[in-house]
Order: C-alpha cells, then sequence, then structure tokens
C-alpha cells in the first residue's frame, strides 16, 4: 500500500515539474525588459526601451503589444 502511495506522489511531482519546463519559453524582452512594446523594422523593442537581441523578425501585426 505504501509503495502504491510513494510511486503515484513521485510521478505526480514529475509530472508537475515536466509542464513547468514545457511551459518555459524564450520570449523577446522578457525578464526584467518588461515585455514587448512594439515592433520597429523586425526589431522588437522592449518596454524599457532597449531592442531585443532576439534573433526573431517581427511586423507590426505579430507579437506587439496593441495601444
Amino acid at each position: 500500500m505504501n509503495k502504491v502511495i510513494i510511486s503515484t506522489l513521485i510521478i505526480t511531482l514529475l509530472s508537475l515539474f515536466s509542464i513547468n519546463t514545457v511551459s518555459a519559453q524564450n520570449y523577446p524582452c522578457s525578464g526584467k525588459k518588461g515585455g514587448v512594446s512594439h515592433c520597429e523594422n523586425g526589431k522588437f523593442i522592449c518596454n524599457d526601451g532597449s531592442t531585443s537581441k532576439s534573433k526573431r523578425v517581427c511586423t507590426d501585426e505579430s507579437e506587439t503589444k496593441k495601444k
């Protein structure tokens, strides 16, 4: 009985850790940059005013905050 409970707990914990890993993304301007403010010449401009070093190319319609 104890082995079943311990096995279930271990599987549950492993599942929770894998969900957090999968949901983590490398998004332009993440962290202290405050997110994407807008797109300029194919580059992401962060909310702190800096240009993202992301190699992804943005357009005015994609992944920008609408004002």
